[in-house]
């Protein structure tokens, strides 16, 4: 038995690590690889394996960049259960189907240029066809029920407080014929941790009885302001972009950000606090992502329940002033506006859909602002705006980044390098732990996590490469 490690391995995106008992090979995760555009869509595209030698695959939750390159798994011919949760489930659909519908328009944009240049044409990574044949796989499971995802391979759920159904994934693996006969090793993939106390949702768990941890570290080498701060640090940006009659692009992920942002704005509203701007929500799939929010109460945290009961309109989600846009022509526009405002649109590094032509019309007026609330994986257009480019190309042409940038640095989804310490030690304690791998994470913070865990008495830490194996 082993895993081997195909995404997210010193990088933050395209988290994809296959398990091989006997026979079976199941695949955690299936992500999206975001960063340079060629390189990107090369490892997107060529999969190390074919989709046929893939038995299961055990999905984390809906990001896009666990989820997003499942078409084209099923492209490469797999045919396989996809096990999640239910809330993972409705949400990975809206954003699969984004996701192709995203590519399919951006590509015909693009071949448009390309053609007048007389340049061969790009093709999209996948189509609607694809997602959809995708969606029909999905098999959902809630948290805390045991399961069999195949032969030798028992799974449950926990609650990860990352977003909205995202799900901590423990195994028993028991190989047939195998040195330990029937008594299961025991593999824990945290996905994404989220952080104690985060708007929305409940406290991420821990789980009894690890022996490996495969394990993200996103943050492993930065502490997060504290979260109390983040209402104020945002109202603060808001101020500021809006008291100069500038509007304020927020690039955000569709779902959990989006939904993050507009709940602090929400409060603020309540409060009396906010000024009084119009807010947009400019992204159909936030549209979308919202109402499942809605739906799924159970995935929310017991606060933010007992606050939907007090308000008076009953929705953390809405308040005077806030749209939500769905047509192309409305988006539009928003750029034609002339009033200070506040647009909130995906995707939440910049690399494709409306927020690309917000920032085309906005980012070089001075009164403007763009704010990011997420990571910003390496080479992606929202890493160089926040690292300070003076010029960057959108769709292939230059422009000025003269709008003003912030960072809201007490807004993240993920748990920070004294979150993941904690979390780590309480599995260390509550198992027998014989190796922790740290993926999802740059180097720096990898390697920076890895050396404050040793400091603590946890030594048994690696950090893989792409395409290391570790025996179970």
């Amino acid at each position: 038995m082993h895993v081997q490690f195909w995404g997210a391995a010193r990088t933050v995106t395209g988290s994809m690590h296959l398990v091989q008992v006997g026979s079976k090979r199941i695949l955690l995760d299936c992500g999206l690889y975001q960063g340079r555009r060629e390189e990107a869509y090369r490892r997107n595209r060529d999969f190390p394996f074919a989709g046929t030698e893939i038995d299961a695959v055990v999905l984390s939750h809906a990001h896009i960049d666990h989820c997003g390159n499942l078409p084209s798994l099923v492209r490469s011919g797999f045919r396989g259960s996809i096990y999640c949760t239910s809330a993972t489930r409705d949400l990975a659909t809206l954003l699969l189907l984004d996701s192709a519908k995203i590519q399919e328009s951006d590509t015909r944009y693009v071949n448009k240029k390309r053609a007048k240049k007389q340049e061969k044409p790009f093709k999209p990574l996948y189509e609607t066809p694809d997602a959809v044949e995708t969606i029909k796989l999905f098999r959902t499971i809630e948290c805390s029920h045991w399961f069999d995802v195949t032969t030798g391979v028992r799974c449950r759920f926990h609650l990860a407080g990352h977003m909205l159904g995202a799900a901590i994934v423990e195994l028993e693996l028991t190989e047939p014929g195998g040195p330990r006969g029937d008594q299961p090793t025991r593999l824990v993939f945290s996905g994404d941790i989220g952080r104690p106390g985060m708007p929305l949702l409940p406290f991420p768990q821990t789980v009894d009885g690890a022996e490996y941890v495969i394990m993200e570290a996103t943050y492993g080498n930065r502490l997060h302001a504290a979260e109390i701060d983040a209402r104020d640090m945002l109202l603060d940006i808001v101020k500021k972009v809006t008291g100069r009659g500038g509007k304020l692009i927020i690039p955000a992920f569709s779902v959990g950000r989006t939904q993050e942002i507009v709940y602090h704005l929400n409060q603020l509203f309540e409060a009396g606090r906010l000024p009084p701007i119009k807010v947009f929500v400019d992204s159909p799939l936030a549209v979308d992502a919202t109402e499942v929010f809605r739906t799924h109460i159970e995935c929310l945290s017991q606060d933010t329940i007992r606050g939907i009961l007090e308000e008076e309109d009953r929705d953390p989600l809405n308040f005077q002033g806030l749209f939500y846009v769905r047509s192309q022509q409305y988006s539009k526009k928003l750029n034609s506006l002339e009033e200070p405002c506040i647009i909130i649109s995906a995707s939440g590094m910049c690399e494709a859909g409306r927020v690309l032509h917000h920032l085309k019309n906005n980012i070089e007026n001075p009164r403007n602002g763009v704010m990011f609330a997420g990571y910003q994986a390496e080479h992606t257009l929202g890493r160089y705006i926040l690292n300070g480019a003076s010029e960057v190309k959108i769709f292939g042409e230059p422009y000025q980044v003269r709008a003003e940038v912030f960072k809201l640095e007490a807004s993240s989804g993920h748990a920070d390098q004294g979150e993941l310490i904690e979390w780590t030690q309480s599995m260390v304690k509550r198992g027998k732990v014989k190796k922790i791998a740290l993926v999802h994470a740059e180097t720096e913070a990898s390697t920076e996590l890895k050396m404050c865990l040793s400091e603590r008495g946890i030594h048994q830490v690696i950090i893989p490469d792409r395409e290391d194996t570790l025996p179970l």
